[in-house]
């Protein structure tokens, strides 16, 4: 009998985080919850415990890390903590650090290098950026945002160069700081498929500089996609953080129409059970972040995180 890789972690104790994507970025004032306090964060950080919750995925739409000062942050780590919360990774969202925007890039990427330091003042071990640009109108009016044409980055070698040196920057800043850097397949972008986002991290070369392959994003589009048993294949070896969801998806040959809607984990087109089984099976060992839209994303996510701990329970042979 073939042994497992070693884990770090238990079915139960595996960081399993709880998106924040469902939650505004503003109180009903309008105000952003990034200039409030413990009064405003609470509310969410309450829900997503009283949901089972043992840890939170910080996504920066909600508050943003990268413009806390550290006195700050230990307030916010503190609201987290005494709701039984802990941060198991940040995601940056829609802040691409070669924007088509040359001034919005540099901005991005001080960003992103202020949210490195944020998580090493958090005590967060991973922080998730990007390549995909904010929501275009055609997108922010789409009943699926997916289902509309977004922001792509171009076929010229020089700016993919750009993203590498930009990215080996944040990585090289982020190994000092003890945090690792995931980077988030999203299609239109260098990290669109698998190839693209395997050639990419290669080209980074640092050990702390991995993959978060978020097939859900890809299997989603109407359009064909790669087959997501291969896109694992290619990836899970670089992958350090995983975000999942699932979608259903469906495609009719006679009149090459597709659908596709957001559906719980193990109900939908990708077989995370053997997807999960795929990952350990090469040493996975990191945070995953359950995200759902649409509807009570919390609560779905909840789902998400109990059917991973099943998965992982049998996979793990416990």
């Amino acid at each position: 009998m073939t042994s497992l890789p070693s884990h770090p972690y238990t079915s139960t104790t595996w960081p399993v985080g709880a998106a924040l994507l469902q939650f505004p970025g503003t109180d009903p004032s309008g105000r952003s919850l990034t200039d409030g306090g413990p009064e405003q964060w609470r509310p969410a950080l309450r829900e997503v415990a009283l949901a089972g919750f043992e840890h939170v995925d910080l996504t920066d739409s909600w508050v943003r890390p990268g413009d806390l000062p550290p006195a700050t942050l230990r307030a916010l780590s503190a609201t987290a903590g005494d709701l039984g919360l802990a941060f198991s990774a940040i995601a940056v969202t829609r802040k691409s650090v070669i924007d088509p925007d040359p001034t919005v890039a540099d901005a991005n990427l001080e960003y992103a290098l202020r949210t490195v330091d944020a998580a090493a003042e958090l005590g967060v071990g991973t922080v998730c950026l990007g390549l995909h640009q904010p929501l275009t109108p055609a997108q922010q009016e789409a009943h699926w945002f997916w289902l509309a044409p977004g922001g792509e980055d171009p076929d010229d070698a020089a700016v993919r160069d750009r993203a590498v040196e930009r990215f080996r920057m944040v990585g090289e800043r982020a190994a000092s700081a003890g945090v690792q850097i995931s980077l988030e397949m999203y299609e239109g972008t260098y990290l669109g498929t698998s190839e693209g986002a395997v050639g990419l991290v290669r080209d980074i070369d640092l050990a702390g500089v991995g993959l978060c392959p978020d097939i859900g994003n890809i299997v989603r589009l109407h359009r064909p996609v790669e087959d997501w048993r291969v896109m694992l294949e290619r990836m899970l070896p670089y992958t350090n953080y995983w975000q999942v969801k699932n979608y259903l998806r469906d495609y009719d040959p006679a009149t090459g129409a597709y659908f596709s809607a957001p559906v719980p984990l193990e109900t939908g087109f990708i077989d995370y059970r053997a997807a999960v089984g795929m990952a350990l099976d090469v040493g996975f060992s990191g945070p995953f972040c359950v995200e759902h839209y649409g509807g009570d994303g919390l609560s779905v996510a909840a789902t998400n995180r109990d059917y991973l701990r099943r998965i992982l329970r049998a996979k793990l042979g416990e």
